[in-house]
C-alpha cells in the first residue's frame, strides 16, 4: 500500500458535535429520491442514495445518466462557503450520496466526466459512520486505502482523477448510514 501525493486529509474539518449536527439535519432534510435509473432503456438500481445540487444552469450527467439539477439548500450552502474559504477554490455543484449501511458502494472509478474539464479538483466531506476509501493507481500496482471519519475533508488534486481510480467498497460489518458530500467545479456546457 502507498500514501496518495494526490491526495489531502483534514481531520476533523468539522469536529465531532458539528458532523453529528450535520449529519442529523443532512438525513432528516435531504428529500432522497429513488434509486433507480435507465440508461439505454434498461433499468439499473443505484447501490447508494444520492442528490444533485448545483447553480443554475449547471448540469452533469456520468455513466450517461443525467443527473436532476436540485437548488441548494440553506445547510449545504453554508457547508459550502466554509469549504471555499478554506480552500481558497469556488464550487459550483455538490453531490451529496448516502451509504444506508456497508451494502451500499461505489465502485471502482475516476470523476473524469467532460463536464469536470481535464483536471478536477474535489473536495469530500464524511459525515456519519466511518468508511474506507479505497484507492489504485491505473497504470501502476500501487494501491491504498483510508478511514474516512465523521467531519474529515478529503481533498482530491487536480492530477488525482488522471491517474488514480478509486472506490467504496462494500463492507459488511458497517451497519450504521454514512453521508459524503462530493463538491465540483463543473464547466457549463457553453464553455466547453
Amino acid at each position: 500500500m502507498t500514501l496518495c501525493p494526490e491526495l489531502e486529509i483534514i481531520k476533523e474539518f468539522y469536529d465531532a458535535a458539528e458532523s453529528e449536527c450535520i449529519y442529523q439535519r443532512l438525513l432528516q432534510e435531504q428529500n432522497w429520491p429513488d434509486n433507480r435509473y435507465t440508461v439505454a432503456g434498461r433499468q439499473f438500481i443505484l447501490p447508494r442514495l444520492q442528490t444533485w445540487h448545483a447553480d443554475a444552469g449547471i448540469h452533469y450527467s456520468y455513466s450517461n445518466n443525467l443527473l436532476h439539477t436540485r437548488s441548494w439548500t440553506p445547510l449545504l450552502s453554508g457547508i459550502r462557503e466554509k469549504v471555499e474559504a478554506f480552500l481558497n477554490f469556488p464550487f459550483n455543484s455538490v453531490l451529496v450520496n448516502l451509504y444506508r449501511n456497508g451494502e451500499d458502494y461505489v465502485g471502482w472509478h475516476a470523476d473524469n466526466e467532460p463536464e469536470l474539464g481535464e483536471q478536477p479538483f474535489i473536495a469530500s466531506l464524511t459525515f456519519g459512520v466511518e468508511r474506507q476509501f479505497c484507492f489504485r493507481h491505473k497504470k501502476m500496482s500501487e494501491t491504498g486505502r483510508i478511514l474516512l471519519h465523521r467531519g474529515t475533508l478529503l481533498i482530491m488534486q487536480p492530477d488525482f482523477q488522471q491517474h488514480w481510480l478509486h472506490s467504496v467498497p462494500i463492507d459488511k460489518n458497517v451497519t450504521q448510514e454514512r453521508i459524503n458530500l462530493t463538491f465540483r467545479k463543473v464547466i457549463p456546457s457553453n464553455s466547453q
